[in-house]
C-alpha cells in the first residue's frame, strides 16, 4: 500500500515500525504521554534522514511548535524548541545551540517528574502562541525523507 493512501496515525505507526522493539515502545509511550499533556495540541511529523521527529504546537506551523520528540536507534530525546534562556535549576537541559536544548528520555515515566514537568509548564507560558483548550488535536505528515540513517541499532 502506498504511503499517500494510509492514514497519518498509521503512517506514524509504520514510522515507530522501523525501530527496534524496544525504541518503538518507548517511542509510543511517549507519545501517548505528551498527547495526555497537550491533549489539544497539533502533531507534526517528520520522517527526515537523521531522526523521526514529533512536535508539538498550538497550530499545524512549525514555528509555533514548544516541543518534539526526537528519535532515532541510540535514544530518544525531549526537544525543547525555545529552550535557550529557559530557567534549569536542576541543570537537565542538554545543547549548546542557538534555539533548542532537550533531555534524554530512557523511560517514558521521565516526562512525569516534577522538574520535567516544571521545565514544560514554562515552555508553554513562554510559546509564541497559546495553546487552545477549544482546538481539536491534529495529526500531520509534514516530510517523508525517501533516504535515512538506521532506525535499527546495528548488530554487533
Amino acid at each position: 500500500m502506498s504511503p499517500a493512501a494510509l492514514t497519518p496515525e498509521e503512517q506514524l505507526a509504520s514510522f515507530i515500525d522501523k525501530f527496534d522493539p524496544a525504541m518503538a515502545k518507548l517511542i509510543r509511550a511517549a507519545r501517548r504521554k505528551m498527547r495526555a499533556k497537550l491533549p489539544n495540541a497539533t502533531e507534526l511529523v517528520y520522517d527526515n534522514y537523521s531522526f523521526l521527529a514529533i512536535g508539538y504546537g498550538p497550530t499545524e506551523r512549525p514555528s509555533e511548535a514548544i516541543f518534539s520528540l526526537a528519535a532515532q536507534a541510540k535514544g530518544l530525546a525531549l526537544c525543547f524548541l525555545y529552550g535557550v534562556g529557559l530557567p534549569d535549576p536542576k541543570g537537565l537541559l542538554r545543547g549548546t545551540g542557538k534555539q533548542v536544548r532537550n533531555l534524554r528520555l530512557e523511560s517514558a515515566a521521565r516526562l512525569d517528574e516534577p522538574a520535567v514537568a516544571a521545565l514544560m509548564k514554562l515552555a508553554l507560558a513562554r510559546g509564541k502562541v497559546p495553546m487552545d483548550p477549544k482546538r481539536k488535536h491534529q495529526l500531520i505528515i509534514r516530510m517523508i525523507s525517501p533516504k535515512q540513517r538506521p532506525r535499527r541499532k546495528p548488530l554487533k
